[in-house]
């Protein structure tokens, strides 16, 4: 049976698609193609372009594919952008979503893998924070994710069907055989954006907020390599497929580096110093933000392998320089 990607063609969808086809899962892709690229998709990966929201190209997917399970990665992620416009957001993260499982519902899928984040916790303090904390979200884009959250669990109880939900900290880094990695060029993603501007591909780079309450005055986040967050996936789709229950999972390394802190890694790492501007806070921030990230290794077996956080920072850079050299070439 075949697992459909939804949001395939973008960079955690994308590396999702590599994993399940190094292993010969069969797979298809679904993807809008507004932030990912037809040329991420693997060759021979089906690919299908269109939106989640269309329940008739879901339907017809789902049918011509034989899907029996779904990770669903397909969401608007940026903070900012969510609060500058919250009603595009909840229509896209929420109300396509709840599109997608009823279709899903419909054509007898019964295992979906949600793509949810920590951004559902809110404030929170300098501790790890685990699945039990109270869900707070400061954003519309932690909101809608939290919704969704909610839509899963109640379906799963009105229809027999069971998901994992996997709370992401901050994604970073790209496959480490250079396959794919972050590929759009207005992305927000700190360390993507540390490494255009050691790489001259931006001016600068802005540190958003330096009084906060921890040890530097920024921002603390967890960051989580890419390809481990893909092999938790997998683990996910694994438990679904022998029975296991549904859960909902922190996915994070369980230590938190500042802003000012990548920074310092990424100059060390490339050997540039790039201009740094410090800049007042954003909306929808939290000062920190660390995962307690126990259950997920105790119910999926889950073991990180990319907990460096200077490999990751190295690996930003490598794609950086692929994705210049692939313009070059165009």
């Amino acid at each position: 049976m075949t697992v459909l990607v939804t949001g395939g063609a973008g960079y955690i969808g994308g590396h999702m698609v590599l994993a399940l086809a190094d292993r010969g899962d069969p797979v298809v892709v679904l993807d809008n193609l507004s932030t990912g690229f037809a040329w991420a998709v693997p060759r021979g990966v089906p690919l299908v372009v269109g939106d989640t929201g269309d329940p008739d190209l879901v339907s017809r997917t789902l049918r011509e594919h034989r899907v029996d399970a779904i990770a669903h990665f397909a969401a608007k992620i940026v903070v900012p952008e969510s609060v500058a416009d919250p009603l595009g957001y909840y229509l896209n993260n929420t109300a396509k979503t709840r599109t997608l499982l009823e279709t899903a519902v419909r054509g007898g899928v019964r295992k979906v893998i949600f793509s949810s984040t920590a951004a559902v916790y809110g404030e929170v303090g300098t501790e790890p924070v685990s699945e039990d904390t109270p869900k707070d979200p400061v954003s519309p884009y932690g909101r809608s994710k939290l919704m969704s959250e909610w839509m899963l669990a109640d379906a799963a109880r009105a229809h027999d069907l069971r998901f994992v939900a996997l709370r992401y900290f901050n994604v970073a880094g790209a496959d480490p055989a250079g396959r794919i990695g972050q590929s759009t060029p207005a992305a927000t993603h700190l360390i993507k954006v540390a490494a255009q501007a050691a790489l001259g591909h931006r001016a600068g780079l802005d540190v958003f907020g330096t009084d906060y309450p921890t040890r530097d005055g920024s921002c603390i986040r967890d960051y989580i390599q890419v390809s481990d967050l893909a092999a938790a996936h997998l683990s996910a789709l694994d438990h679904l497929r022998v029975g296991g229950e549904s859960l909902t999972l922190n996915c994070g390394y369980g230590r938190g580096y500042s802003v000012l802190e990548v920074v310092d890694t990424m100059k060390r790492v490339s050997g540039i110093d790039f201009p740094v501007r410090l800049s007042p806070r954003r909306a929808g921030d939290p000062a920190a933000i660390v995962a307690e990230a126990a259950r997920i290794k105790a119910e999926l077996g889950w073991i990180p392998r990319h907990d460096d956080l200077d490999g990751i920072v190295r690996q930003a850079l490598d794609w950086e320089r692929h994705l210049a050299s692939r313009a070059a070439a165009a």
